[in-house]
């Protein structure tokens, strides 16, 4: 079990995408990644994939090596949680268990926000939302994940930044390909927040420059995300407000 686990944080760590790089925002009090998919299929059926990550995780990055032990309790509170089974004797009692998210806002084919410090962040002092936002249009769903990372780590945030990246995007890629779909440019047809009031405004480059982000940034404004909104309105990476 110990070299699974350390099986789990070398790939983690060594993993990089630089075709897919989306880091949106770096600097030492944390990092932003983010990362879209469209999938040809309905958003319900783009959720019910998704609620389910013992069918799309990559089980390079679990501590059991073994993607059947994932689970999801698919409500407020409901933990994405790993069985730490016996591998010399699977139908044992588990050796223990691991809790990589909880859910603390969820929306039935709309939206699903999880807290958590993923892999070998769990062991530093830091903070991690994942939000993944459906939103569908002309028979397809687009996916937005953005993960939010922020706290004390002994890694340069800088450093760790393309690891994450890397494992995210081979993430949502694999739940794309799963449905059927891929990753696309966030660039395109995609806003994020800013400092404005409105909290509106141009998604931040790819690969943001730490010397160039802001000294303080406001927080943006609470969205929910609106079916009626067009696509750009529809995924500002923002908390979700309840309606």
């Amino acid at each position: 079990m110990l070299k699974c686990a350390l099986s789990a944080l070398l790939a983690f760590l060594s993993f990089s995408s630089p075709a897919l790089a989306n880091v949106s925002e770096a600097s030492e009090r944390g990092f932003v990644i983010r990362q879209v998919a469209e999938v040809p299929v309905s958003a319900q059926e783009a959720w019910d994939v998704l609620v389910e990550p013992s069918r799309w995780w990559n089980p390079a990055h679990t501590f059991s090596a073994d993607a059947a032990n994932l689970s999801l309790d698919a409500r407020a509170g409901g933990c994405w949680c790993e069985i730490l089974r016996n591998p010399e004797s699977p139908n044992a009692a588990p050796l223990g268990s691991v809790e990589h998210l909880r859910v603390i806002y969820i929306e039935r084919a709309r939206a699903l926000r999880l807290s958590g410090a993923l892999g070998p962040l769990q062991s530093d002092a830091v903070v991690g939302t994942l939000t993944f936002q459906l939103k569908s249009e002309d028979g397809a769903t687009r996916i937005l994940m953005e993960y939010v990372v922020a706290g004390y780590m002994r890694t340069p945030m800088a450093r760790m930044a393309p690891a994450v990246d890397g494992v995210l995007a081979d993430q949502l890629s694999r739940l794309a390909d799963r449905l059927g779909g891929t990753l696309v440019p966030t660039a395109t047809g995609m806003t994020a927040p800013d400092a404005t009031a409105d909290g509106e405004g141009p998604m931040p480059s790819k690969s943001a420059d730490p010397a160039q982000l802001p000294e303080e940034a406001t927080p943006p404004a609470i969205l929910p995300i609106d079916p009626d909104a067009a696509a750009e309105d529809a995924f500002v990476p923002a908390p979700i407000e309840g309606r």
